[in-house]
This record gives structure tokens, C-alpha cells and sequence, in this order.
């Protein structure tokens, strides 16, 4: 593929070459692949009416569904640049993402998962001086939006003037400062990414991808809308995850792709109604240990899974494994980075490289990397070292023969005496007992060691274990050093903390920790 090409390229060749194919199902819509750019050109034309031209930002507040899409092709069709916000955000997070990318307008349902956006927005509008429009769906507005348009003339000079290097979204990511930051993304990095993400998976134009990140998080746009519209396939999407929806969805729309990190594949697997026979699964990815790659294999029949690692800043795949290598070594993790990027493993005090198999600092230079952060030039700074490297924040390995694996993150690393442990290599123990539905551990403190591990674990639906029963089978499993000094069941993990992407969030996580077991931060 040619990267001169922009979205609307791919979206302009798919609607010649396989206009009637499917292209999208999403909460109730079913699109094909010229529908899908006629609604898009029709967002881009009323986008225009509006007075939103190229390198303006509009924001996006919405569930997964076919305006979602829309909104996000249209504003690419005339180059303005899409600022995608997180449904969980509160009113004030609202007001700071659209304000710190100064967006001119803002598309948004009015209700979602019970939160009224539109009353969310209107509490904070007056703090936004930039925001001259906000179109809610299913009111007037929304009417009013889509019947004014500019004529074709107007969208083709539009189009004409996008270039596959201007930004194409705001990716938030909520990082380790106050606020979120925001990610630069390009036509050229996540349609990029997106191909050659699609050909290490295999996708083809005839497979349905069954997509349960939300489109707010790169999982979702990069790694699931591209994909799609770089090959052709069918997006399937629910509004949001939940597992029975989600194994629905698999059935009745016969998906042959999905994704995830393990907490999505082990809430599917552990769902009271999960059947294998009900899948017509052959492929996809999961940013998962190995224990949870080899269930999705076997319990799931993926057999074409691979094994994936990156990050919004790296748009955001930065290693895949392919679908034709042998599924022991896709299982076991790990993968050779895209061609074009450079990685290196270093020691992230003084971004020396270290050598094959020493764990340290991911670090990564490339096509995909970020542009920098949206108005933060100090913490785009502090992104790179002195010779242009990404500082990702994971740990991780690379062997002699390239293989990337991450370990870990270098903050959650939990120091038990003078030994280092990684979270994921005790959740991925966990996560081989078969009453376990999901593990997730964090380090709190202790008074002779510094730091212990504490684990939290939900049960698979009918599971009867202690938490005696299990620490005694982990005994023989784990060094001394990386036992759980702490161990607790949990109905599940959503009262605590989850992102939308599926994801435990570490932070509240601990917090729930300190509290329940008495200590002190």
C-alpha cells in the first residue's frame, strides 16, 4: 500500500470496488460499504456548513455505533481532526478534553450507560470558549446538522487539500500527570499501522470482526475500524462490552475476527454461556500472557490468535505476531516489531541499550510514533530521550532474534525486599487455575519487605474455592519472593475500577487494597 493514500482514499476504493458488501453492523445499523461513505460524505458536508474546515478539532462523545463511524470519517474527509472522548469521563474531564484541543464543535448522544451527555456538556459550556456548536443525536440539532450541507463542489476542494501527514485524531490517554494527555495521531501513522497490522492477522475482505473496545481507545479505531477499512471486512460492534452481548453478537453475525486484552477473553470464556460451538472464530489478536493465549486457542478455537503489543503514542501497534507462524510460539508471546520501526531495549535511567534477554525500558522510534502531545510541549519532551526514542514506560525483553515480549509496566513493578516482581507473572499463574475467571495483583506495602504482593481474583460463575485452597496451590507454582501475602475474591472488578476498554485500573485497584487490608499508603 501507498502512503500517499488518506482515509478517504481507502474509504473512496472500497465503496467502488465492493460497494453492496456489509461493511458495518453497530446497534442496529447495517451499512454497506457505499452507505457507509454516503453517510460520511454527508457528516463532511454539514461539518462544512458548520464552518469546521481542515486542522480544526471536533469532538466526539458517543457509544460505538454508526454516527460514531460517520462523525469520525466525515471530520477526516475534510481534515479536521477528530478528539474522540472517554464515555466514562465525568463533567470536568469533559470540559479539559475539549477545551485543551480548543474544539470548535461537538457530536454527542445525549444519553449513554444512564450518564446524560448533553447535560454533561451544557454544565461545562460555559467554561469553553472555542465551542461554538454541539450537535446532539436524536434531537434537532442532529436534524438541523445533517440538513445543512455545502454542495459536492465544496467537499471535493476540502478532501483535495488532506494530506496523509496532517493530524487525524486526538487519541486521551490518562498517563501518570493530573491530566489526560493527548496522543497526535496521523493519516499515515493509524492507516499505516492499521495495514500492517491487517496483514500479519491475515484479515481478508470476506471476514466479520467482532470488535469490543470502545472506538474512543486506538484498540478500537486503529485496530478494529482500520483493519476494516483497509481490507475490506465488516466491522460487528456492540455499543459496549458485556460478555453475553458480545458472545451474541459472535453467533448471530458469524464473526470470524475478534480482539482483546485478557480481561475481555476471560470474561467470554467464563460467561455462563459460552459454548465453543456456538464461535466461528479463526482469528485475531489479544494483548494477553500466555495462559490466557492458550485458553482462547483451545477453549475458543482461535487458531490463527497473535500475540500483540503497544500503545496510543505508537498509534498503536508496535509488534504483532503473524498468523502463519506455528501457534506454540504465538501463544508463548512475544514478536518481531513492524518493519520500519526501531526498538530497543535500554535502561531507562541512562537509555543505554542493554543486551538480548536483559529486561528494561521498551523503547521505539518509527513511522508510528505520535507527533507529541496536544498543547503540552513539556511532557512531549519528557516522551523522548535525546535521540528520538519513545520512552513507553513497559518493561520488557528482546531476544537474539528480535522477538519483543513485555514483562510489564516499570511503575507497577512491585520491589519485595531486594527481589522485582512483574504483576502480569503472578496473574498469569493465577489465571491457570481453572476456577479463576480473572487475577489481578498489585504491590502494598510492608513493614519488613517494603513492598508485598496482593492478589484480587473473580470466580468463574459456579466456582467454589478459598482463598486457603488457593494460596496453597500457588505454593509450589511460585518463588517465596512472588507468593501473595495478600489474597482476596471478589465478586468482580467493575465497583473497583475498570476502564472502558476493558482493562483493571491499577491505581484504584491499590486503593481498594489499602483499604480492605488496613494499611497505610
Amino acid at each position: 500500500m501507498s502512503w500517499t493514500q488518506r482515509l478517504s482514499d481507502l474509504l473512496d476504493a472500497n465503496a467502488a470496488t465492493r460497494g453492496a458488501a456489509e461493511a458495518l453492523v453497530a446497534d442496529g445499523t447495517r451499512w454497506s460499504q457505499a452507505e457507509l461513505r454516503t453517510d460520511a460524505r454527508g457528516v463532511a458536508r454539514s461539518l462544512l456548513a458548520l464552518g469546521i474546515r481542515r486542522g480544526d478539532f471536533v469532538g466526539l462523545l458517543m457509544g460505538n455505533d454508526a454516527k460514531w463511524v460517520a462523525s469520525f470519517y466525515g471530520a477526516a474527509l475534510i481534515g479536521a481532526v477528530t478528539v474522540p472522548i472517554n464515555t466514562r469521563f465525568k463533567p470536568p474531564e469533559i470540559a479539559f478534553a475539549l477545551s485543551r484541543a480548543r474544539c470548535k464543535a461537538v457530536l454527542l448522544t445525549g444519553r449513554f450507560l444512564n450518564i446524560d451527555f448533553a447535560a454533561a456538556v451544557a454544565e461545562v459550556r460555559g467554561d469553553l470558549p472555542d465551542l461554538r456548536h454541539v450537535i446532539v443525536a436524536g434531537t434537532p440539532s442532529w436534524d438541523a446538522f445533517r440538513a445543512d450541507a455545502v454542495e459536492e463542489a465544496a467537499l471535493e476542494a476540502a478532501m483535495a487539500a488532506v494530506t496523509p501527514e496532517d493530524i487525524l485524531l486526538v487519541q486521551y490517554t490518562s498517563g501518570t500527570t493530573a491530566h489526560p494527555k493527548g496522543v497526535l495521531l496521523t493519516h499515515h501513522n493509524m492507516l499505516r499501522n492499521a495495514a500492517a497490522c491487517a496483514q500479519k492477522l491475515g484479515v481478508r475482505p470476506d471476514d466479520r470482526y467482532l470488535n469490543c473496545r470502545p472506538f474512543f481507545h486506538v484498540a478500537g479505531s486503529t485496530l478494529s475500524l482500520l483493519v476494516c477499512l483497509v481490507t475490506g471486512a465488516v466491522m460487528v460492534t456492540p455499543p459496549t462490552f458485556e460478555a453475553g452481548a458480545a458472545l451474541d453478537l459472535l453467533e448471530t453475525e458469524r464473526c470470524t475476527l475478534t480482539s482483546g486484552n485478557d480481561a475481555i477473553f476471560q470474561l467470554i470464556m467464563s460467561h455462563p454461556c459460552f459454548d465453543r460451538a456456538r464461535l466461528h472464530l479463526r482469528g485475531g489478536w489479544a494483548a494477553a500472557g500466555p495462559e490466557t493465549m492458550r485458553r482462547i486457542v483451545e477453549e475458543m478455537g482461535v487458531q490463527d490468535l497473535c500475540w500483540a503489543y503497544g500503545l496510543s503514542e505508537a498509534s498503536p501497534n508496535v509488534a504483532l505476531s503473524d498468523h502463519r507462524e506455528p501457534v506454540a510460539d504465538r501463544i508463548a508471546g512475544g514478536a518481531v516489531p513492524h518493519a520500519g520501526l526501531e526498538v530497543r531495549i535500554a535502561d531507562p535511567a541512562t537509555n543505554t541499550a542493554l543486551p538480548a534477554g536483559t529486561a528494561g525500558e521498551i523503547q521505539v522510534k518509527g513511522w508510528s510514533i505520535m507527533r507529541g502531545y496536544l498543547h503540552d510541549p513539556e511532557n512531549s519532551q519528557k516522551a523522548f530521550t535525546p535521540d528520538g526514542f519513545l520512552r513507553t514506560g513497559d518493561l520488557g525483553t528482546q531476544d537474539a532474534d528480535g522477538r519483543l515480549r513485555m514483562v510489564g509496566r516499570i511503575k507497577d513493578v512491585i520491589r519485595v525486599g531486594g527481589e522485582n516482581v512483574a504483576p502480569a507473572e503472578v496473574e498469569e499463574v493465577l489465571s491457570a487455575h481453572p476456577a479463576i475467571a480473572l487475577a489481578q495483583v498489585v504491590g502494598v506495602p510492608d513493614a519488613r519487605l517494603v513492598e508485598v504482593v496482593a492478589a484480587f481474583v473473580q470466580l468463574r460463575d459456579g466456582a467454589r474455592v478459598t482463598e486457603a485452597e488457593l494460596l496453597a496451590w500457588l505454593k509450589p507454582r511460585l518463588a517465596n519472593f512472588r507468593m501473595p501475602r495478600h489474597l482476596r475474591i471478589v465478586e468482580g472488578f467493575e465497583a473497583i475500577g475498570m476502564t472502558a476498554s476493558g482493562k483493571v485500573q491499577k491505581v484504584k485497584l491499590r486503593m481498594h487494597a489499602l483499604k480492605v487490608l488496613g494499611l497505610s499508603a
